[in-house]
């Protein structure tokens, strides 16, 4: 025989399965999605849908806040539904971006808009409904994710054969985890057999090159949410004559420093030219007059005597051409009365020196030996 429940026990239980069924039929929300990743740019819908029962008679609140990571910072709140009225300019951030779905939420759909996503926006959202006594909540976490753009191709080392040439590929804009990929512009599309791709620095090594490499490469950046490609032409060409290069290099060099040595030749000599032309006038004056040559001094003294002959009369030769007029007097015929040399006086008859405006003087005459006589 089976045991049965005591009458009071039997009620108890009876209320509590009332009740639990009471709780089940009151505000709920309905919709799953808790996670979404966006591209910048694009738009998202953040879904919150609801269920009201027949118990909720309160007016209906529908709230979004943004949960900031930090947290020791309060919440925002974006946007809100009371009263039959919208309120939406609580953000600035997100003013004209962010809307409900339905105009009239209370009809069960309080999900929310976001238009040109950007990467701010990433972040915890919370959508909570109230209708008293009803109360409930959903979190949904939002990725804004950055589209790779602005990749560019280079190639790194020689392009010569034989030779070990990089290829590097590399995005400007793009958010993380980015990949790249490279392939080869032809009908397989594939690459050397000596190649070594890193996926995550985006460079591709080709070992011992050869002309076969030669060719367009392209490389493709890629993350969750796009893609971006560019492209580079390799050419693998036969090393260059680097021996003849330096000997060029080597004799431009040489004639460059032989122009050089020869300007500052003619610069020296034109400089030297000034400055001797320069001391030369600086020793020549104006105001001394060039010096007398012995052969002017000369002329001049025989000029002298010759007019002094010409006075003379025919008597009075006789004895002046005894005097060693012959004589010609040097430079140091011209200098001070104390340095002229004694000249052999002429013999000049006395009529022609009174003539001359001479003053006849008396002198006694000499013996031999010193007397006077």
């Amino acid at each position: 025989m089976e045991p049965r429940l005591p009458p009071p026990l039997l009620l108890g239980v009876s209320f509590v399965l009332l009740c639990s069924a009471g709780l089940t039929r009151s505000l709920t929300i309905t919709s799953s999605d808790r996670s979404f990743e966006k591209a910048q740019g694009e738009s998202v819908t953040l879904p919150c849908t609801f269920v009201l029962s027949d118990e909720d008679g309160g007016p209906l609140d529908i709230e979004w806040v943004l949960i900031p990571a930090d947290n020791q910072k309060k919440e925002e709140i974006i946007i809100m539904y009371a009263v039959d009225r919208i309120y939406n300019k609580y953000y600035g951030a997100t003013t004209g971006r962010m809307q409900f779905t339905d105009p009239d939420p209370k009809s069960g759909d309080g999900s929310l808009d976001i238009l040109n996503l950007k990467s701010a926006d990433t972040g915890t959202y919370q959508c909570k409904v109230k209708k008293a006594p009803g109360v409930q909540s959903q979190k949904i976490q939002l990725t804004v994710l950055v589209k790779p753009a602005r990749t560019k191709c280079s190639v790194e080392g020689s392009q010569e054969i034989g030779k070990d040439i990089t290829l590097k590929c590399a995005s400007q804009e793009g958010s993380p985890l980015l990949s790249y990929m490279w392939r080869r512009a032809s009908t397989t599309q594939e690459l050397p057999a000596t190649s070594v791709m890193n996926r995550n620095t985006g460079e591709l090594l080709l070992k011992n090159a050869s002309q076969e490499y030669s060719g367009t490469y392209s490389c493709v950046s890629a993350n969750r949410v796009g893609t971006d490609e560019c492209s580079i032409e390799l050419n693998v060409t036969p090393p260059i004559n680097t021996a003849g290069i330096v000997a060029g290099a080597i004799i431009g060099t040489l004639l460059g420093l032989s122009v050089l040595a020869f300007l500052i030749f003619l610069c020296c000599k034109k400089h030297r030219e000034k400055k001797y032309e320069k001391e030369v006038h600086h020793d020549i004056r104006e105001d001394v007059p060039p010096p007398k040559s012995r052969s002017s001094t000369a002329r001049s003294y025989i000029g002298s005597n010759r007019s002094s002959l010409g006075s003379m009369s025919p008597s009075n030769m006789e004895g002046y051409t005894k005097a060693p007029y012959s004589q010609v007097p040097s430079e140091d015929f011209e200098r001070t009365s104390g340095q002229n040399p004694t000249f052999a006086p002429s013999k000049v008859a006395a009529p022609n020196l009174s003539r001359m405006g001479a003053v006849p003087v008396m002198i006694p005459a000499q013996s031999k030996d010193g007397s006077i006589v």
